[in-house]
């Protein structure tokens, strides 16, 4: 299919196609090019912003559950609510960009999401709080999966994967950097205060992106239509290994979140009794999510992400059966090798998703993340009910199933063949 979708039988579409072969030539941003730099470095800020904003809170569910006396799965509604909205307005917000631009929605949504973070340290109620985190889910969600159409618009094929690995290595800084913050100042300064500062780090991020990311040079505006973008939708929702990796995205984020939803009321309790700072720390494991997203994703690129993909489920689960050690040590290093796996797989998943799709890539984006965020929000406050019924096991069991159907289904997706050479 030609890029601009003309029929390649007629005179114009030939002639129109060699132009466009040569604007991809010219345009697309290769390896370590300054615009490549540029773009890495605003879309990294990114998605800084958007996972401390969206992640930071994680540590703070028992602190909720003492001091609004709900439960740990009612607690886990500040979180599951919000990303739970994110994931339907996803599907909206990935249209939304096609008409107004990748560039601008971005900003947009990370700029009223960081005022909103500000708005909840202030919220007195536990309705008012979960209300305020609500709308985040709203405005968050005009970043994530127009992040992935930028890279796959305006990213050479060979630099998708690297890419995007370093995008979500952003996510992995915010979602450690927020979750340590919150975790180190709750015990100081208090909880709101905590909250308060990763809204103003936030904004300031926003900045960043602004000023350092690149405007879209393939990217063209379109009329919305809802007709069209139901087409889009149904036509991603018929390929297989489109829809398999929507299905991996809601379990590979299911089962993480799942156990760092609950890490903590277990390292809070006997026999480990730790702090909420010492907690806090636990989260520095993100780190490794900065490596392994981009070293995986560079090496599905150079080896194809159907060889690749099913590592980093296995990965994930010996990461998750040795957090049932009674060790410190062994449980911290379950949460590092789970935290591996899990962003190299999502690497992987994430760039196979703006690779294969034809057309329409917003939308193809959109349903992989809607998947994504919709495993947080249903897991992770399913991980609570197994929490409170059967403990950690309950939990580790539980995000064990998840990945063990995430292995078989990447083993059904090494067998479909691929659409083209850039979705092998």
């Amino acid at each position: 299919m030609a890029r601009d979708g003309l029929r390649p039988g007629s005179a114009s579409g030939l002639a129109q196609n060699a132009s466009a072969s040569v604007r991809e030539i010219v345009d697309l941003i290769e390896h370590w090019t300054p615009a490549f730099i540029r773009a890495t470095f605003g879309l990294f800020f990114a998605g800084f912003s958007t996972f401390a904003l969206l992640y930071s809170i994680q540590p703070l569910l028992p602190v909720f559950s003492r001091e609004f006396h709900v439960s740990a799965a009612h607690s886990s509604f500040a979180l599951s609510l919000t990303t739970g909205l994110m994931a339907v307005c996803l599907l909206g917000a990935s249209s939304l960009s096609e008409s107004i631009g990748r560039k601008p929605m971005m900003i947009a949504s990370v700029v009223a999401s960081s005022l909103l973070m500000l708005l909840s340290a202030v919220m007195p109620s536990w309705t008012g709080f979960l209300i305020v985190r609500a709308l985040m889910g709203v405005t968050l969600s005009g970043l994530p999966a127009v992040a992935m159409a930028y890279v796959a618009e305006e990213m050479h094929p060979r630099s998708i994967g690297l890419s995007m690995g370093l995008f979500i290595g952003g996510n992995a800084v915010g979602g450690m950097f927020g979750r340590l913050i919150i975790g180190l100042l709750t015990d100081y300064m208090g909880w709101r205060t905590s909250i308060l500062l990763i809204g103003l780090f936030s904004f300031v991020g926003s900045l960043v992106t602004w000023w350092c990311l690149p405007a879209s040079r393939n990217f063209r505006s379109r009329t919305l239509s809802l007709a069209s973008l139901g087409s889009a939708f149904a036509s991603h929702l018929k390929d297989e290994a489109l829809l398999l990796l929507f299905a991996e995205g809601f379990l590979l984020m299911g089962g993480f979140v799942a156990i760092y939803n609950y890490l903590g009321y277990r390292l809070l309790a006997p026999p480990f009794d730790l702090s909420q700072s010492a907690v806090g720390f636990i989260f520095a494991a993100y780190l490794v999510g900065i490596f392994s997203s981009a070293w995986m994703g560079n090496l599905g690129g150079r080896l194809g992400r159907r060889r690749v993909l099913w590592v980093g489920f296995v990965i994930m689960a010996v990461g998750t059966g040795l957090t049932e050690a009674h060790s410190l040590v062994l449980v911290i290093l379950g949460v590092l090798v789970l935290t591996f796996g899990f962003f190299g797989a999502h690497s992987i998943a994430s760039s196979w998703v703006g690779a294969r799709a034809r057309h329409a890539k917003a939308q193809a984006s959109s349903l992989y993340l809607f998947f994504y965020y919709g495993g947080s929000s249903v897991v992770g406050t399913l991980g609570g009910v197994f929490w409170g019924h059967f403990g950690w096991t309950g939990v580790t069991g539980m995000t064990g199933t998840l990945i063990a159907i995430g292995l078989l289904l990447s083993w059904r997706l090494s067998h479909i063949q691929p659409l083209a050479v850039r979705s092998a």
